[in-house]
């Protein structure tokens, strides 16, 4: 978007309205184009418009119905403002249901029409920002679709996992639950050799004790009480692929013994058998837990630990990514509201420093969590994020009795002082972000004697 608040399209017949609302508009901050019927905007409209357009109901050549059929089929996410008069409230009450993004009824005041504008622009510019992300995702290094995130560790991540996925080397990926260490696991094997092969993922915590081994290595019909069919093992079945063991640390030490000699002999037996069977496959494994600490306590081998090994991959923890908490949140509430059907409603400006306060010790899966009960929630949504998530925006919150320009000042010291913060001092991201000249950056910070060094 450029400077200016938006850009908006105003169709009306009425010369002498269409006028004083486009001069209203303009006043206020707007690019306004103006046409006289739908069907020369819709000459000039395109699923690219960062903007809103605003129609009347009656109108000679097109009524305000078919021309909202006609905008949807165009872009179904452009948001479309209908003027009625006060007979066409139940008509534009079905516009509303047929994806209008509101109604304004004749005659109304310029706020009325600028409080509605403003929503409906915030919520256009979300969605192009996302459909922005989308292609700058599809577009970059196939991995980046896979494993988002720009902060420097995702990027060092990102790179590791492209050095190592070719080769066959026993990989051991580290950290917390719900940082994605699964989908690690998926990027090694995806962009490795073995990809035509098979991913076969075992949750290692979720298998009954007296079970592991049958899942592992397979069990013949008649093997133990309830085998009455041969069982192909999960080592077995992966053959030219990838296994995955999710939470290693968690299996028990017998089942320990047989993986170690299956992976030094690189074949196994399967349970009532006494044929060996060769077996090809890489080894991906991920804990949670300090596995040399569960060694010297003997609840894991310290020999099946050097084995599986070989190179380490630590996936961070979300709060050593701040960059990429609003890059994954506006990711997770898009894919929400096209999964659910639901409107992308924009976070509040508020809410940023909700997500980037909140320590998340749940990840990115927490994250997920949250941007989908966000788009899902019926609150208003002034109040969803702090319901979801327990906290305030009362960092934005003047003092009670100041003046509107001290709210001003304090809003505006608080959103200098996030970004800052956000980027470590970076002056020249801080610029990006707030889209401010140097100049101007530098006035504000000296007027609310703002220092980088603060915030290295």
């Amino acid at each position: 978007m450029t400077d200016s608040l938006g850009r908006v399209c105003l169709v009306d017949d009425d010369a002498d309205l269409r006028a004083a609302t486009a001069q209203w508009l303009e006043l206020a901050g707007y690019q306004v184009d103006t046409y006289a019927d739908a069907p020369s905007a819709l000459a000039r409209l395109d699923a690219g418009m960062e903007g809103v357009v605003v129609s009347d109901v009656r109108m000679p050549k097109m009524d305000g119905m078919e021309f909202l059929a006609r905008v949807s089929a165009l872009d179904r996410d452009l948001p479309l403002v209908l003027i009625t008069a006060h007979g066409d409230v139940q008509m534009a009450v079905k516009a509303m249901r047929q994806g209008a993004y509101d109604f304004i009824e004749k005659p109304f005041e310029p706020e009325q029409l600028l409080e509605v504008l403003q929503r409906a622009s915030e919520k256009r510019r979300l969605v192009m920002e996302n459909r922005e992300l989308r292609r700058r995702l599809s577009a970059g290094p196939a991995i980046e679709q896979h494993l988002i995130g720009n902060s420097p560790v995702m990027r060092r991540l990102q790179q590791e996992i492209l050095d190592v996925a070719d080769t066959k080397a026993p990989v051991l990926i580290v950290g917390e639950t719900g940082t994605g260490k699964e989908v690690v696991a998926q990027c090694l094997h995806q962009f490795g050799k073995r990809k035509q092969g098979k991913f076969v993922p075992v949750h290692c915590g979720a298998i009954p004790e007296n079970m592991v081994e049958s899942e592992l290595f397979g069990h013949e019909r008649g093997a133990f009480t309830g085998a009455d069919r041969r069982r192909i093992g999960r080592l077995e079945y992966a053959k030219g692929g990838s296994l995955f063991l999710d939470e290693i640390g968690t299996m028990p030490l017998a089942a320990q013994v047989k993986l170690l000699r299956a992976l030094q002999e690189r074949e196994i037996v399967r349970l009532g058998s006494n044929e060996s069977l060769a077996i090809d496959v890489r080894l991906i494994s991920a804990t949670n837990r300090d596995l040399l600490a569960e060694c010297a306590k003997k609840t894991f081998r310290e020999d099946l630990y050097y084995r599986v090994n070989v190179i380490e991959l630590k996936v961070p923890p979300l709060r050593e990514r701040e960059e990429d908490i609003l890059l994954l949140f506006d990711y997770f509430s898009a894919q929400a509201a096209e999964s659910y059907q639901r409107n992308l409603e924009p976070l509040p400006t508020g809410d940023v420093s909700l997500l980037l306060s909140h320590n998340w010790p749940g990840n990115v899966r927490e994250l997920k969590n949250i941007a989908e009960r966000f788009v899902l929630s019926s609150l208003p949504i002034s109040e969803r994020l702090a319901t979801l998530i327990g906290g305030s925006s009362e960092a934005f919150q003047s003092p009670e009795n100041s003046s509107l320009q001290e709210k001003l000042r304090h809003y505006e010291r608080t959103l200098l002082e996030q970004s800052l913060a956000r980027h470590k001092g970076e002056i020249q991201a801080v610029m990006e972000e707030l889209q401010l000249p140097r100049r101007t950056l530098n006035e504000k910070m000296t007027r609310y004697d703002l220092d980088r060094k603060d915030f290295a």
